[in-house]
């Protein structure tokens, strides 16, 4: 399938789900990225913040026990430079620098700056992934942009509801691939 087409058919399948549907899920998600993932050696972290209209994963709970457990891990978010088209990644400070932008997505209005090259992982949101860690996303290359400007050993880590598809069509050389996929009932390592 093609981009457009699966965009399409994932945003419809995350708005079908049911309130109760979503928080399972979710704390499935949870569960799954405690279980598989080790976080000894992650120093800073880079995790998307939830836009809830969209039914996407709520990482805010991932967020709250790294930050309870997890002290040694330092947590970054985004902010969109809409003029450059790329992210702005800031360290996370807590709920009061956090105000939702334009879109509705929850981002940093102040704080310390991280450079990318500091990043050990990167918790990357999608709407489906294919069996070679390729990914669709909203369509405005963000996250394509940033994760090329990552060291080669950054960890980066899809999070999903849904597993990944046999194939995505058209992908092209800006794409860059993910290593690997969360979802609820699985994680999954690409080659």
């Amino acid at each position: 399938m093609t981009k457009d087409a699966l965009r399409k058919l994932y945003l419809q399948k995350r708005q079908a789900l049911t309130e109760a549907d979503y928080a399972q899920l979710n704390f499935q998600l949870y569960q799954n990225f405690f279980f598989n993932v080790d976080l000894s050696f992650i120093n800073v972290l880079h995790t998307f913040l939830p836009l809830q209209k969209n039914k996407e994963p709520d990482t805010w709970i991932i967020v709250d026990r790294i930050r309870r457990e997890f002290p040694h891990v330092r947590l970054v978010v985004p902010r969109i430079e809409a003029s450059s088209g790329t992210l702005e990644n800031i360290f996370f400070e807590g709920l009061h620098q956090i105000e939702k932008n334009k879109w509705d997505i929850p981002e940093p209005k102040q704080g310390v700056p991280a450079a990318s090259e500091k990043i050990d992982m990167v918790l990357v949101p999608l709407l489906a992934c294919d069996e070679r860690g390729q990914r669709v996303g909203y369509g405005k290359g963000f996250y394509d942009k940033f994760l090329a400007t990552c060291r080669p050993d950054c960890k980066t880590v899809g999070i999903s509801f849904f597993e990944p598809v046999e194939r995505i069509d058209d992908v092209n050389a800006l794409d860059v691939p993910l290593q690997h996929c969360l979802t609820p009932t699985a994680f999954h390592t690409f080659a």
